[in-house]
């Protein structure tokens, strides 16, 4: 891995899905929105070289992975619920580690949003 690779990141913001979450019994009556940003390493500098995908992580692919992982998810915390996509990222793209901040806009009021933000990292 390259100098560079050590601090090189793709990350993806904002991503909006819905799904059922929460614990208060409405909550598992309706699918509410969740916002999702995640970080991970990538050697851009290699992609760079060779202008060519297959030398990067594909991020439209993670997003695609997070969005059905989401939807068709029906947890009752944010925690768990970043804690197992965390996990499936890092075994299905093969990364060393991953960070993901998971929030529940308008959940309390006089917010903006609500969440959690976790880093994860692949065991050896």
């Amino acid at each position: 891995m390259s100098i560079a690779a050590k601090s090189d990141i793709i990350f993806l913001r904002g991503l909006d899905v819905e799904c059922i979450i929460g614990f208060i019994d409405w909550e598992r009556r309706i699918r509410q929105k969740v916002r999702i940003d995640i970080e991970m390493p990538v050697d851009c500098a290699r992609a760079a070289k060779s202008d060519d995908v297959v030398d990067t992580l594909d991020y439209k692919e993670v997003a695609k992975r997070a969005i059905n992982f989401v939807e068709n998810s029906e947890f009752k915390l944010v925690e768990t619920m970043a804690h197992r996509m965390a996990l499936l990222i890092l075994e299905e793209f093969k990364i060393s580690w991953i960070r993901i901040s998971i929030n529940k806009p308008g959940a309390i009021r006089g917010s903006r949003d609500v969440g959690v933000s976790i880093e994860r990292h692949r065991s050896a």
